[in-house]
C-alpha cells in the first residue's frame, strides 16, 4: 500500500473510532482483513516468520468473529448493518494489536519499563474465612485437604481449586467467605456440587452445608455459576439490591459497586431476578440490569455472551465500553489504581487482550489511540492526547 493509501487509511479509522466513518468508508475497512499490507514496511526478515503465522491466526479469528455474528443477527432480528459494524470493530483492533506486535519489536528498554516492575497481571489467590473465624491463604495451602467443619471437609485439588464435600448430616450451617483480593480470581465448589468462579475484588459468602428450602448465597463482586440442578431447593444469589433465583443453570452476575448497576447474564435455564419492587424472568442470552441509582426497574436486553464471560476465559473483553469502563476491569486485574488528567477521549474501545499480557502490553495496544500513561507507584496517570 502506498504512502497515500495508507494515510487515507488511518483517516478513516480515526474517523470510525470517533463514529464519524460513512457506510461506504466503513465498507472500505471491511474489504482489508489483510492487515499486514498496512504496515508492509514493519516486516523484515527477523520478524517474517512470525509475521506468517500471525497473518493465518488474525484472518481466522476475523472470519470467526463475521460467523458469530451473522448468527447473532439472524438469531435476534438486528439489521445487516451490524454484520459491517462487528468486522470493522473487529479490524480495528486487531489492526491495533498488529502495530503493536511488530512496532514493540522495535522498542528499546526505557524508564516505562522500570515504572512497571512488580505490577503483574492476576492470579490464583483468595483467602477463606472459616465459621469460626480461622483465615485460610488459599493460595499458599498445599494439595489435600485444608479444613474440617461440622457437616462438611474441604480439600484443595492439584490445580487449584476448592472442594466441599458434604459428610454427616448434622444441624450446624455456619457461614464460610471467600474472597479474592485486587488481581486474584479463584474457583470453588460448593456443598452441593456448584462451581463458582470469582473474579478479582470479589467475595461469596456461603453456609458450610445446605438446609431447609433454599440454597442461598451472598456475593459482592463478580461471579460465574454452573448451579447444580435441585428442585427442591431452589439456589439464590443475593447481590446488594437484588436477588436471583434458579433452579439449576449457568450465568454471570456482575455486582462491582463501583460499576453503574448490576448486571446478571444468563447463558442456560432460566432465571429469575428480584429487586425491591419489581421481578422479571430472563432467558438465554439475555442480560438483567439493575441500576444501583434506579428505583428498582429491570431491564433487559440481548447481549453477546462471550463479551460477557470473557474474564473467566482468561480474557478482556471490549464492546462499544468508555475507557473508564476499560480501566476500572485493568485496574482490578493488575491491582492499580487510576487517575484522569485533562478531558476524557471520546472513543469507545473494541476488542480483545489477553489477561496474560504485562501491563506494558496492554497500556502499548491502548497508546495507539492517543492515550498516555505515566506510572508512579501503584497509581497510573491517563491523559489523552487529541
Amino acid at each position: 500500500m502506498d504512502e497515500a493509501n495508507k494515510q487515507y487509511f488511518f483517516e478513516i479509522l480515526t474517523k470510525y473510532r470517533l463514529g464519524e466513518a460513512t457506510r461506504e468508508e466503513i465498507k472500505f475497512l471491511e474489504s482489508y482483513y489483510d492487515l499486514f499490507e498496512v504496515s508492509d514496511d514493519l516486516i523484515t526478515d527477523e520478524n517474517e516468520l512470525e509475521y506468517v503465522f500471525l497473518k493465518r491466526a488474525i484472518k481466522k479469528t476475523i472470519d470467526d468473529r463475521i460467523k458469530q455474528h451473522e448468527k447473532k443477527t439472524f438469531s435476534i432480528g438486528l439489521k445487516p448493518i451490524y454484520i459491517k459494524y462487528a468486522i470493522a470493530a473487529s479490524i480495528l483492533f486487531f489492526l491495533s494489536i498488529t502495530t503493536y506486535i511488530f512496532v514493540s519489536n522495535n522498542h528499546k528498554p526505557n524508564l516505562i519499563n522500570n515504572a512497571y516492575k512488580g505490577i503483574v497481571p492476576g492470579s490464583n489467590k483468595a483467602m477463606l474465612t472459616l465459621a469460626n473465624g480461622t483465615k485460610i491463604t488459599l493460595d499458599d495451602a498445599t494439595k489435600g485437604e485444608i479444613a474440617k467443619q461440622a457437616g462438611a471437609s474441604i480439600t484443595k485439588t492439584a490445580d487449584g481449586q476448592i472442594v466441599y464435600k458434604a459428610e454427616a448430616s448434622t444441624n450446624d450451617a455456619g457461614q464460610n467467605t471467600v474472597a479474592t483480593p485486587r488481581g486474584g480470581q479463584y474457583k470453588i465448589t460448593l456443598p452441593d456440587g456448584t462451581n463458582v468462579w470469582l473474579n478479582a475484588a470479589s467475595s461469596l459468602t456461603y453456609p458450610t452445608t445446605f438446609k431447609g428450602t433454599e440454597r442461598l448465597v451472598t456475593l459482592n463482586g463478580e461471579a460465574y455459576f454452573e448451579v447444580t440442578k435441585n428442585k427442591q431447593m431452589p439456589f439464590r444469589v443475593k447481590s446488594a439490591i437484588q436477588t436471583i433465583e434458579v433452579l439449576g443453570t449457568h450465568f454471570n452476575i456482575n455486582a462491582y459497586a463501583d460499576e453503574s448497576a448490576i448486571k446478571t447474564t444468563l447463558l442456560e435455564g432460566s432465571v429469575k431476578v428480584s429487586s425491591a419492587s419489581n421481578s422479571s424472568l430472563i432467558v438465554p442470552g439475555e442480560q438483567a440490569i439493575v441500576s444501583w441509582a434506579g428505583n428498582g426497574s429491570i431491564a433487559r436486553l440481548k447481549v453477546n455472551l462471550d463479551k460477557e464471560t470473557a474474564w473467566k476465559n482468561g480474557i478482556f473483553s471490549f464492546e462499544n465500553d468508555d475507557l473508564k469502563s476499560v480501566m476500572r476491569q485493568i485496574c482490578r486485574w493488575y491491582n492499580i489504581d487510576v487517575v484522569y488528567e485533562g478531558n476524557l477521549p471520546p472513543e469507545k474501545y473494541f476488542g480483545e487482550i489477553s489477561r496474560n499480557s504485562s501491563l506494558t502490553e496492554v497500556f502499548r495496544i491502548l497508546e495507539l489511540n492517543n492515550l498516555k500513561f505515566n506510572v508512579e507507584g501503584k497509581t497510573v496517570k491517563v491523559s489523552y492526547d487529541k
